[in-house]
This record gives structure tokens, C-alpha cells and sequence, in this order.
């Protein structure tokens, strides 16, 4: 019997924070260690997602081999035969797919997407893309290519993996069982053993996420930074006038994302890294503790990333591509044959 498949991925573009690492990266590579010997992992990135806003192109593919490097570093198995690792692009079956589903879906239910009215208002209506507004329906053609039943998604993510679910069904019930219909998203949250991906906050500004996309260049760390300077970042980090160190979100952010990032850096759980710090009156303290963790693991990230085998990545993109290109292809003849594309 086949292998059930997880897929996941992150975009190329822009550089990768340290909440992007901890939120993103890190759990993609445990869940790989974790089910790849019950599971088929397709772990992907997806570049055309990658310029739906304004990007620079001519970085485009440098960061889509340094992300891939990334997820090395991080320690993805990229050596078990049931990972495989692919560049969305290099599939063709991905676009063909998204034009046709985008004409099995209702411009009412695409309009609907949360993401899209968000992004499109900061945008502007008169410079937003039809690439943003279609997004969704990529997301679908990346799921339904390869028969993911599971499929990992944060919280912006969820209304589009419902449209996933819905146009899967839509398919089906019009031409047969084409589609494998990805699980819903209580499901998604439960195979994975967690409700949310950890969100970690900007050290200047706890009440947004850290993030490489707003100005907040003393709030956000880069995997690129220099570890001692990152450090200086974290001691540098806004707290509070409490007093007291506490796990609440809602009036100590700031000091929480510390506890959060201290858990998550160290590998320890939550309750574990707040049984040793709660009620500590000096945030100094704190503050050292995750600035010396945060030194030490940007330092050994980067060290691995150095020593990353440029060569055996390659070997294993080309032999995963080939992998993905057969079961992206052979949905695809499925589709068009019950379409009428193709002869049955």
C-alpha cells in the first residue's frame, strides 16, 4: 500500500529571520526526521508563489538554492529516499493544473480569501496582482498534484487550504475520483501535535511578529547576522516595567517571547524554560540566557550552512524533481482525460 504524503514549503524570497527558523524551518525538518519512514515528505519550495508581491527578480534564484541550503543546515534528511525536495518552477504540471482548477472555481468563493483583501488593501487595488488573487488556487494545484493528504499550514494558510479541500470535491463529484481530498484543518492540527506554529515577536515591538518585511532592523535577527551583533539585538530587547518575569502574552509580551525564544532555541519544553525563570525579578538575566543561546546557534547554523555539500544537494534535486515530475504528471493525465484534454 502507498505511503500516505506530507507536503510542505517555504517561499524563496526575502531573507530568512530568526522567526522564520524557529516558526518555519525548524519545524518542517523535525516533522521530515519524524514520519519520513511512514510517510512520504515532499518538502518544496515555491518559487512561483515566491513574486505574487513586488520582489526582486534578480535575487530570486540565489535564494531558493540558500533556502534549500537552509533547510540542510537545519538537518532535513535529504539522504532518506521517502524526502524528496523540489523547486515548484521545475514541475510544469503546477501551472497547467492551476488554470484548470481556477475554471472550476467561483470568482465569489477566490474573493473570499481573507489573505488576498488584507494584502491587496495595503497593496492598492490599482497595483495588486491577478497573480495574489489566483494564489490560492496554485496552493491547490501543489496539493492535489501529488495526493498530499496532509498538508501543515499556519494560521494564514487555512481558509486556502479549505478552498483546496473544496474544489478537490467539487472535481470529484463532477468526474469521478481524480482527487485525493486533503484532511481538514482540526485534522492537520492534530496529526501534527500542535494547534499553531510558534509566532515569535519582534524584540523591539512584541505586539507584531518578527518579521524581515516591516523597518525593524534592531527588532529582527537574520540568519545572516552576525552572531555577536544578534546578541547585542536580544539584550537590547524591549520588555517592561512589571518587574516580575511571567508567560502572559497579553501583558508581558515582550518578556514572553524572550521565554519563547529561550524554549524554542534551546530545544527544551515551554514549561520547562518557565519553571526556571517565572518570578526571576531581573531581566537581565533573561535577556543574557537568550542572547548567549541565540549566539551560539546562529554561529553553529552557520557553520553548517558552509559546510553544506553543494554538489550532493544538486544530485538530490535532480533525482527528487524526477520523482515529482512522474506523480505531478500522472495526476495531470488524469485531469485532462476527464476533461477532455486527452484520450481516456
Amino acid at each position: 500500500m502507498a505511503k500516505e504524503t506530507i507536503l510542505t514549503g517555504i517561499r524563496s524570497n526575502d531573507e530568512v529571520t530568526l522567526g522564520n527558523y524557529l516558526g518555519a524551518f525548524l519545524p518542517i525538518v523535525d516533522m521530515a526526521k519524524q514520519h519520513a519512514d511512514e510517510y512520504q515528505v515532499n518538502m518544496f519550495v515555491p518559487d512561483l508563489h515566491s513574486f505574487t508581491t513586488p520582489i526582486d527578480h534578480s535575487k530570486l534564484y540565489a535564494q531558493t538554492m540558500r533556502n534549500l541550503r537552509l533547510f540542510v543546515a537545519a538537518g532535513l534528511p535529504i539522504d532518506h529516499q521517502d524526502v524528496i525536495i523540489y523547486r515548484q518552477s521545475y514541475i510544469a504540471a503546477h501551472s497547467e493544473l492551476t488554470w484548470i482548477l481556477s475554471c472550476f472555481t467561483g470568482f465569489g468563493e477566490a474573493s473570499r480569501m481573507v489573505e488576498f483583501k488584507d494584502k491587496s488593501q495595503k497593496i492598492g487595488a490599482d497595483r495588486v496582482s491577478v497573480g495574489l488573487f489566483n494564489y490560492p488556487i496554485l496552493m491547490a494545484a501543489d496539493i492535489l498534484l501529488y495526493r498530499a493528504k496532509w498538508v501543515p499550514v499556519g494560521e494564514d494558510q487555512r481558509q486556502h487550504l479549505e478552498l483546496a479541500r473544496d474544489i478537490a470535491q467539487r472535481f470529484n463529484n463532477k468526474f469521478g475520483d481524480i482527487f485525493i481530498v486533503p484532511a481538514d484543518v482540526k485534522a492537520q492540527s492534530q496529526f501534527i501535535d500542535r494547534d499553531a506554529a510558534p509566532r515569535v515577536r519582534s524584540l523591539r515591538n512584541p505586539e507584531a511578529k518578527m518579521s524581515k518585511s516591516i523597518d525593524d532592523p534592531a527588532g529582527t535577527i537574520l540568519l545572516s547576522d552576525n552572531p555577536d551583533e544578534a546578541a547585542k539585538k536580544v539584550m537590547g530587547a524591549t520588555t517592561d516595567s512589571v518587574g516580575k518575569v511571567n508567560f502572559d502574552w497579553q501583558n508581558q509580551p515582550g518578556v514572553t517571547n524572550l521565554l519563547q525564544m529561550l524554549a524554542l532555541l534551546s530545544g527544551e519544553p515551554q514549561e520547562s524554560i518557565n519553571a526556571k525563570w517565572v518570578g526571576i525579578e531581573r531581566y537581565g538575566d533573561l535577556k543574557a540566557a537568550v542572547a548567549e543561546t541565540t549566539k551560539n546557534t546562529l554561529a553553529n547554523l552557520q557553520s553548517e550552512y558552509e559546510a553544506t555539500n553543494s554538489s550532493q544537494l544538486q544530485e538530490k534535486l535532480t533525482t527528487s524533481e524526477a520523482i515529482a515530475r512522474q506523480i505531478a504528471d500522472q495526476t495531470l493525465l488524469k485531469v485532462q482525460q476527464a476533461i477532455g484534454l486527452r484520450p481516456r
